[in-house]
C-alpha cells in the first residue's frame, strides 16, 4: 500500500511528489498504529458496552477470549439496524471488538457467540492492526488521487494530463484490490480459528448466513458513507456489491458455510 501511495505521488509530481508521499505515508502509518481503531469506532458512531448490558455480551466475550488466551477486549454497540460487527485495535492488549443492533436483535446467543468467536480470531491472529491501517492508507490513496484531479497534475508529471487523469481513477481502484484481497484471504482463517474459539463451527455459519441474506436488504448509512472501512465488517455491509470477486471485499457467504461445516453435518444446520 506504501509502494501504491508512493507511485501516485511519483505520477502527480515526479521524484519529489514520491518523496513527498513517502513521507506522508509514513506519517499515515504512525498516525494509524496508534489511532486508527479510535477514529473507526468514532466514524461508526460505536459506543462502549458496560459490563451488565442486558444481552450477557460482556460475560459471553470474557468467556470466548479466555478460550483464545485473550484479554478482554473493549465492547461497543453500533446503532444501525444490519446484523453486523467488525474487530480493530493494533494488538490484543489495545483491541475492541464492535457489534450492531441489528446483530443482537436478529441471531440467536450461540450465533452471537460465533461472531465474537471470529472478531476475536481476527485479534489472535493480528489481522485488526493489517485491516484497519489498510483501510487507512486506501483512504489516503483516494485523497491524493482527487488531489491530483483537482490540481491537474504537473507538467513535468511522468504521464501528463491524461496520465494524471487516468490515474486519478485508477489509484482508487488499485488500492480497493489491494484492499480486498488482504480482507478475503483472512476471513476464511478467522472463520476456521473463531469455530474453534467457539468450539463448534454450526453457530457461525449460522450466523453467517442470517447476516449475509439480511446486510443485502438492510441499510448500514455510516458504511456506505466510508466504503474503506467496509473489508472490515465480518460481512460486506455495501448494498453495492460487486459482481466481479477481484473487487469483492469478502468471499461468498456460501463458500465460508461450506468450509465450516465440510465434515460437520452439511449445510442444513446453517439454513436452519
Amino acid at each position: 500500500m506504501t509502494a501504491l501511495f508512493m507511485g501516485v505521488g511519483y505520477l502527480v509530481g515526479g521524484g519529489a511528489g514520491a518523496l513527498v508521499a513517502l513521507a506522508i505515508a509514513a506519517l499515515t502509518n504512525l498516525w494509524a498504529w496508534w489511532r486508527s481503531d479510535a477514529a473507526v469506532l468514532r466514524i461508526h458512531d460505536a459506543r462502549p458496552i458496560g459490563a451488565n448490558d442486558r444481552f450477557g455480551l460482556h460475560e459471553m466475550t470474557e468467556r470466548l477470549a479466555r478460550s483464545a488466551g485473550l484479554p478482554m477486549p473493549a465492547l461497543y454497540l453500533v446503532d444501525t439496524p444490519q446484523p453486523n460487527a467488525f474487530a480493530t485495535g493494533r494488538n490484543p492488549e489495545n483491541a475492541a471488538v464492535a457489534v450492531t443492533t441489528g446483530l443482537l436483535q436478529h441471531l440467536r446467543p450461540d450465533e452471537i457467540a460465533g461472531v465474537i468467536a471470529h472478531e476475536l480470531a481476527h485479534i489472535q491472529n493480528r489481522d485488526t492492526l493489517v485491516m484497519t491501517i489498510t483501510a487507512t492508507l486506501a483512504g489516503a490513496i483516494s485523497m491524493i488521487a482527487n488531489f491530483a484531479l483537482f490540481m491537474g497534475g504537473r507538467r513535468d508529471s511522468a504521464l501528463g494530463l491524461v496520465g494524471v487523469l487516468a490515474m486519478t481513477f485508477l489509484a482508487p481502484l488499485a488500492a480497493g484490490i489491494v484492499q480486498a484481497s488482504i480482507s478475503r484471504t483472512r476471513e476464511f482463517e478467522a472463520d476456521r480459528d473463531g469455530a474453534a474459539i467457539a468450539g463448534h463451527p454450526e453457530g457461525l455459519a449460522s450466523a453467517l448466513y442470517k447476516i449475509s441474506r439480511l446486510a443485502g436488504r438492510v441499510d448500514n448509512n455510516r458504511a456506505e458513507r466510508h466504503p474503506t472501512t467496509a473489508h472490515m465488517f465480518i460481512v460486506n455491509p455495501l448494498h453495492k456489491h460487486q459482481f466481479d470477486r477481484l473487487f469483492a471485499t469478502h468471499p461468498p457467504a456460501q463458500e465460508r458455510i461450506e468450509r465450516l461445516l465440510a465434515g460437520h453435518g452439511g449445510l442444513r444446520q446453517a439454513a436452519e
